[in-house]
């Protein structure tokens, strides 16, 4: 006897909250997906961070500590580019859920978009020296709106192979942590990116760090690496469920269902709540760390703040293996649902960590502020990329379809409202604590505030994310009865 819960048939003995008993896993040989094609997929994040967080990463270093442009105006930028990015998002996961070719349905999106996006960063900082606020503010527009699509080409089709290389509950877990696995050195390039524009090789005639030319030196050495990378994923990875399931069909995702009916699926509602509130929460502060190295534990020496960053990032470096390594533990033992809510307390615990691990007397506490945000943010992302694969096959037993590059388009505009939202925010809350630019030492208030807010609003958001957490009902024993009525229904793949 069946009864209608989450928008399939599910058992009427099955209780969808009951936590699932600790177990050993073992995931048949068929289902596993090898290891070189789980590397081909990880490589994809060394474009995916550098090409959408790297120069949210520099902007406020080299226009704002350099340049002198007004970081409420470099906030609207953001703002902006994330604002295209959701349209663009949009468009190219519909095109590439719709497309057919001998090479697949996403690979050659994926080459194209991220050639392209290898060429285009270093642009986005060539610019000239002494410009008025108002030229850099309109280049800097100009040129995020130019890039944003290239990147949504690549990144769009990326995500969606992602969920689609594998139809086994457990061994999704693992590609997703060999691929963070991965993207902890790409991590590692952003957090030594300001240290490198400050290279004495960089130095003006006065022997101040020329911070514009580092950045575009490095960003074109970066660069040059996105295209190799983008060539060896459409080599190394294969699309599973293409010749099996979508190449055999007619029918065709319509643009529409790109938003409407995306978000008409419960469970993916709730991770999408989940991952909203951990994106504002901490993007919101994400600027806040580095004012807090540079003027209140190093008292605006900006050299020495750089160097104190990619120490950090190489604690984060290792603190997200462990957290990786961690939370796949605690989902395969106990199912996602359990692991992303013992990594968000996890993370109230870091952020509260914070308030004394950012400490002038004591610098290198801070190597424990990266790291414990790295920990929780790596395992979150790990259980997060896991479940949404599990959400998909959820709606392939509703739609019949495989629509992939819908839902990563809808998330990935989600995503971009919570990011717009809180990197709006950003500069703002940064101007309200009375920080100054132009002043070489901040007062104690501004200080005060910085670290009031570094701590406080990711504690609020990750409260919030821990109860919609709480309430998703894709258990473990749940996947495998859909798993079972799919296979039933269109065979296996």
């Amino acid at each position: 006897m069946l009864a209608e819960s989450d928008g399939a048939a599910v058992p009427l003995t099955h209780r969808p909250n009951a936590a699932p008993a600790a177990q050993t896993v073992t995931t048949p040989v068929a289902d596993r997906v090898p290891l070189p094609q789980k590397i081909g997929f990880g490589l994809g994040s060394f474009l995916d961070m550098w090409g959408h967080w790297l120069y949210q990463s520099l902007a406020f270093h080299v226009f704002n500590v350099f340049l002198g442009v007004a970081p409420g105006l470099i906030s609207i930028v953001l703002f902006a580019k994330i604002a295209v990015d959701a349209v663009s998002d949009a468009m190219f996961g519909w095109l590439s859920d719709n497309a057919r070719s001998r090479w697949g349905r996403r690979r050659p999106f994926i080459l194209v978009g991220g050639v392209l996006a290898g060429i285009g960063l270093p642009l986005m900082f060539a610019v000239g020296r002494g410009w008025s606020d108002t030229e850099y503010f309109i280049f800097m527009l100009v040129s995020t709106c130019l890039y944003v699509p290239a990147m949504s080409c690549f990144n769009m089709p990326w995500n969606s192979l992602g969920t689609e290389m594998t139809p086994d509950y457990h061994e999704r877990t693992r590609l997703m942590s060999v691929k963070n696995a991965i993207q902890k050195l790409p991590e590692l390039a952003m957090f030594v990116a300001a240290q490198f524009t400050t290279l004495a090789f960089f130095n003006d005639a006065s022997g101040k760090p020329d911070i514009l030319l580092g950045a575009q030196v490095y960003t074109s050495i970066l660069g040059g690496i996105m295209v190799l990378v983008s060539v060896a994923i459409f080599l190394l990875t294969r699309e599973r469920y293409y010749e099996s399931v979508v190449a055999r069909s007619t029918q065709r995702v319509p643009f529409k269902d790109t938003l409407y009916r995306t978000l008409k699926n419960r469970p993916f509602r709730q991770m999408l709540g989940t991952m909203l509130t951990y994106n504002m929460a901490t993007s919101m502060v994400g600027l806040l760390g580095y004012y807090a190295t540079v003027y209140y534990v190093c008292g605006g020496n900006v050299v020495e703040a750089t160097k104190w960053n990619s120490l950090m990032g190489t604690a984060g470096l290792v603190c997200g293996l462990l957290g990786i390594s961690f939370a796949g533990a605690v989902a395969r033992r106990w199912g996602k649902r359990n692991a992303l809510m013992t990594v968000l307390v996890l993370g109230i615990v870091a952020f509260i960590g914070d308030w004394f691990f950012y400490n002038p007397q004591l610098p290198w506490l801070q190597l424990f502020a990266s790291g414990g945000v790295a920990f929780v943010g790596a395992g979150f992302w790990t259980v997060y990329g896991s479940a949404m694969a599990d959400v998909i096959d959820h709606d392939e037993l509703d739609s019949h379809q495989r629509r992939e590059g819908s839902f990563a388009a809808c998330g990935s505009w989600i995503s971009k409202v919570g990011l717009a939202l809180g990197n709006g925010a950003s500069g703002w809350v940064l101007m309200f604590t009375g920080f100054d630019a132009k002043l070489p030492v901040q007062g104690e208030q501004a200080l005060f505030l910085i670290r009031v807010f570094l701590s406080g609003i990711p504690i609020a958001g990750l409260l919030v994310a821990l109860y919609i957490v709480s309430r998703y009902f894709l258990t473990e024993q749940r996947m495998h009865e859909i798993r079972a009525a799919l296979e039933a229904r269109r065979g296996a793949v």
